[in-house]
């Protein structure tokens, strides 16, 4: 890795080199925005150029502290991920190796809780408890530096501390000992205690550019030019998502799956419907996520297409002809509403509510916003239908 190699960012990247160039690196930095930008690759090469014995702007990559950073094995360099207790010190292990490999790959507990399996789930909890926090992080960090010239600690998605060890982290931050660096990366940083916040130089990473992404995919990763658009703009801003894209088997045949559940929407035939619900749900909560974000992608689209036509910048460019057709077929649709509807039915299911009640409300009312009809909501309090209810029943009495 080098600076090159950093994803836009530009502005974070300027601000750490002019740190290392004038020599006023700060003690603790806190690195947030959303996931997958890069946050953890400028952090990994932060570190390097702090232990790089060329002491410039830049890792020589060549120096043994570089190529010890580069295989996350320095001494002065900690890493720490969140993760639920008695989990295997091999699979943390590993978790680093790989991190170092590619610091942009989705290798933290949170999001992965299973490295083989991408689509695994956990109910375990993820938390930085007191015990882990005086083991890896407050004593080797109470240490003077052994070979570099700075101690680095790396802790990923600090929010997930849990406040008697934030509050003993916090101590550690007030009274910093010499050459030592933090390094703190989080995408909710009104999660932490003002306090920390308040000791750390914040800098903002931003999503990053469809283009940046498809360009990376195609040159890292080997990708066919329309594969990398589309999971380019799949990915919201975040080459780790994008990654975890790469990696789903089940992408394509969830793509499908959801122009037949806008179909039997659309139709409200009983058997057609009633089918693709029983094979989204089945698919588990997580996964059935996915596939109504994979559906507001879809009609997203629609939106796009509608307003420009041929040159709209479609996520799905391989279904285009289906994207041009709907809109042809059915200029009533009220696509806004079709959005806020996807977007209801996503944050219901992850309130869990049940699965086959919310895809069987949304077939519903998305069959009836693709003929111009209101509607308000799929979830109406109960209160308010009693109410209307009773004003139903004194209306026709």
């Amino acid at each position: 890795m080098a600076w090159s190699s950093i994803l836009d960012q530009e502005r974070v990247v300027s601000t750490l080199r002019r740190a290392l160039t004038q020599e006023r690196v700060a003690h603790a930095y806190l690195f947030h925005g959303p996931e997958g930008v890069g946050k953890q690759a400028v952090a990994l090469e932060f570190a390097r150029a702090l232990e790089c014995t060329e002491q410039t702007a830049e890792a020589c990559g060549q120096c043994q502290a570089c190529q010890k950073t580069r295989r996350m094995v320095h001494p002065d360099v900690h890493v720490l991920f969140p993760y639920p207790k008695g989990t295997d010190e091999e699979d943390v292990a590993e978790r680093i190796q790989r991190l170092g490999e590619n610091p942009y790959a989705a290798v933290d507990f949170v999001r992965r809780p299973s490295l083989s399996d991408p689509g695994e789930t956990s109910n375990k909890q993820v938390m930085y408890h007191i015990d882990r926090v005086q083991e890896d992080l407050l004593r080797p960090m109470s240490f003077r530096p052994g070979e570099g010239r700075y101690k680095v600690a790396l802790i990923t998605d600090v929010e997930h501390m849990n406040e008697t060890a934030a509050n003993a982290f916090l101590k550690l931050l007030e009274e910093p000992p010499p050459q030592t660096v933090f390094l703190l990366t989080t995408s909710r940083p009104e999660q932490l205690l003002p306090t920390i916040v308040s000791r750390c130089q914040r800098l903002r990473f931003d999503p990053l550019l469809p283009e940046s992404i498809e360009s990376a995919l195609q040159e890292r990763e080997g990708m066919e030019a329309d594969a990398a658009a589309m999971l380019a703009r799949m990915a919201d801003g975040s080459y780790s998502r994008a990654l975890d894209l790469v990696e789903n088997d089940d992408l394509m045949t969830s793509r499908e799956l959801v122009l037949e559940y806008f179909r039997a929407a659309y139709s409200q035939k009983v058997e057609p419907l009633s089918s693709c619900v029983q094979e989204i749900k089945g698919q588990g909560r997580e996964r059935v996520k996915g596939v109504l974000r994979l559906m507001l992608r879809w009609v997203r689209d629609l939106v796009l297409y509608r307003s420009m036509g041929e040159d709209a910048p479609l996520v799905n460019v391989d279904q285009a002809e289906a994207v041009a057709r709907f809109c042809d077929n059915l200029p009533e649709a009220d696509l806004e509403a079709m959005v806020g509807l996807v977007e209801e039915a996503l944050h219901l299911t992850e309130r869990n509510v049940r699965t086959q009640l919310v895809l069987t409300a949304l077939a519903q009312a998305l069959a009836q916003t693709m003929r111009g009809q209101p509607v308000e909501s799929l979830y109406v309090p109960l209160p308010t239908a009693e109410r209307r209810a009773v004003q139903a029943e004194s209306a026709t009495g």
